[in-house]
């Protein structure tokens, strides 16, 4: 199917929406600033200056939408505010407006008076329930700040939500530069060069369909994460208090069925604690060893050379989802050690999708390790499992409604 480009469309001297995927994890101030809560890691901030910049570039006044948390209404502990901050430090020399709502009247007047190549930030736009509802009169009134819309928050394009799906109805509409990136890596891991091996980890358990498709085309696929126990708890094997959930248990009976199950490679040995604490007592277990009490937070070094093992002759790598608790040190140690020992595979396409997983490559400055680190959590499942993401479909559609009414150079 066909979308507009933004790199051949007439953009200059326009007024653009551009919908980004600014939900990153904010941290508190330990000093007096503007606002009580800092941006933690920049990473999706970092990876949407080139597709501003370029907008930038052609005279373009630019409106920035943007999701944070699960607000149920307002909530001055997920404002955008310090988003705004932290976008002002990287571009120091860039006149920045931060809007304390996103529609009305007011926002438009303010846009319209300002010069071209100004940003303008709108505040969260899931303070509005018709946001997640997918609510046509909210898009309208997004799309009544602008002329074109470009959707660069891939995060998101798994989701039909007013400012990603609707909105298209109203604006001619593309992908920004760096959904294009993505969508051009990710595709990397739909057709892998083989041998391929997929890491799933991570700690929410909806990743069982992309399993699934995986085993038809790749070679390995390492599990670690929360994962793991709905793997060994289908077997029989108990794993203590750990995270799991009686469909993921039951999924994980059905995928063991089938004929290249052999293909899943589970954990020989974990790191088991006490209790759910950065300073718990633990203890390095055997798969099948451990105590009904105890909450499994990493892997074992047994586990972290055998993955090692089987990522050693791959030519495609796909990560999604970290492997043990990484937000505290003694947890860590598999997330770290994986990540560095993939830098080394310098013969290998490495992809690593998911919130989580961008945030903990960050933290241990292991991004430079890989060919493409993505923004998208879920959507890089979605994308990986073979999904249609709703957000491309719109475009497409936007393509289709506005390609006679709009000329491309």
């Amino acid at each position: 199917m066909n979308r507009f480009s933004l790199l051949h469309f007439p953009v200059e001297n326009k007024t653009i929406l551009l919908r980004v995927d600014f939900n990153v994890p904010l941290r508190k101030q330990t000093r007096k600033a503007a606002s009580k809560q800092a941006v933690e890691y920049n990473y999706k901030i970092k990876a949407e200056l080139p597709t501003i910049k370029y907008l930038r570039h052609k005279n373009c006044r630019i409106i920035l939408a943007t999701h944070l948390g699960r607000p149920q209404g307002f909530s001055s502990d997920l404002s955008i505010k310090p988003i705004a901050e932290e976008l002002r430090r990287l571009l120091p020399k860039t006149k920045i407006i931060l809007f304390d709502d996103c529609i009305g009247k007011e926002i438009d007047a303010m846009i319209k008076k300002e010069k071209p190549q100004t940003i303008f930030i709108l505040e969260n736009l899931r303070f509005y329930k018709e946001e997640e509802q997918n609510d046509p009169f909210f898009a309208h009134s997004l799309a009544n700040l602008a002329d074109i819309y470009v959707n660069d928050a891939f995060g998101v394009a798994h989701r039909r939500h007013a400012s990603v799906d609707a909105i298209t109805q109203f604006l001619p509409s593309m992908a920004g530069l760096l959904i294009e990136k993505e969508l051009h890596f990710l595709s990397e891991g739909l057709a892998p060069k083989r041998p391929a091996v997929l890491i799933l980890g991570g700690d929410k358990l909806n990743k069982l369909g992309l399993l699934e498709l995986a085993l038809q085309k790749y070679d390995y696929i390492l599990v670690g994460g929360a994962l793991a126990f709905s793997f060994l708890k289908a077997k029989g094997i108990p794993a203590g208090v750990s995270k799991t959930d009686p469909q993921s248990m039951q999924t994980a009976r059905e995928i063991l069925k089938n004929k290249n199950a052999s293909k899943i490679i589970l954990p020989l040995d974990f790191i088991a604690a006490d209790n759910f604490s950065p300073n718990a007592r633990t203890e390095t277990v055997s798969y099948n060893q451990i105590k009904p009490h105890q909450m499994v937070l990493d892997l074992g070094p047994e586990t972290i050379n055998l993955f090692k093992k089987y990522l050693q002759p791959a030519k495609t790598v796909v990560w999604n989802g970290p492997l043990g608790y990484f937000k505290w040190a003694k947890f860590a140690a598999s997330t770290k050690e994986i990540g560095r020992y993939i830098g080394t595979l310098h013969d290998a396409a490495t992809i690593a999708g998911g919130g989580e997983t961008a945030e903990a490559l960050a933290k241990f400055l292991l991004q430079h390790n890989f060919t493409h680190v993505s923004t998208g959590g879920g959507a890089a499942v979605a994308y990986l499992s073979g999904q249609k993401l709703p957000a491309i479909t719109a475009l497409e559609g936007n393509y289709n409604k506005f390609r006679r009414k709009t000329r491309e150079q």
